[in-house]
């Protein structure tokens, strides 16, 4: 069973059913003022690539990156807990970087929670490294900010 990464509408009924339990996980774990998820609408703009992550007919997770233009920033990285294990995260980062460097970026950047333990594990086989906080993000309780260069 191959898992196949595409081009999404956020606003799609898979791409909501994600982006719905990704904030209702998030929101469990944070307060809302250290939430920092984007929103389907703003998922939708035009300088976001949003992708879902499926295996057969089944949506499995979801990952967008926006173009910052200096950089990109993966934004609404979640793989669904059934699906967490399988390899969606790694087709999910494959996908992510090959955008980045089809747009020109040689720099993908992040932040995450600091107890979201298996995201900081995925990041760093994919080769990010632990930085200080980049465009409008500050210190904070509750981030962890990566970046890798491409």
């Amino acid at each position: 069973m191959t898992i196949t990464v595409e081009l999404a509408d956020p606003r799609s009924a898979e791409g909501l059913a994600l982006l719905n339990a990704s904030h209702a996980f998030l929101l469990s774990m944070y307060p809302p003022e250290f939430s920092f998820a984007l929103n389907p609408g703003q998922l939708a703009e035009p300088h976001i690539s949003f992708f879902i992550a499926d295996r057969n007919g089944e949506a499995l997770g979801c990952a967008a990156l926006s173009n910052k233009g200096a950089y990109g920033e993966i934004k609404s990285m979640f793989v669904h807990p059934d699906a967490r294990g399988t390899g969606t995260g790694a087709a999910l980062m494959a996908t992510l970087e090959d955008e980045a460097r089809q747009q020109g970026l040689s720099l993908i950047r992040l932040e995450t929670g600091d107890d979201l333990y298996d995201a900081h594990r995925l990041y760093a086989r994919h080769g990010f490294e632990i930085c200080g906080p980049f465009g409008d993000y500050v210190e904070g309780p509750h981030s962890v900010f990566m970046e890798k260069r491409l």
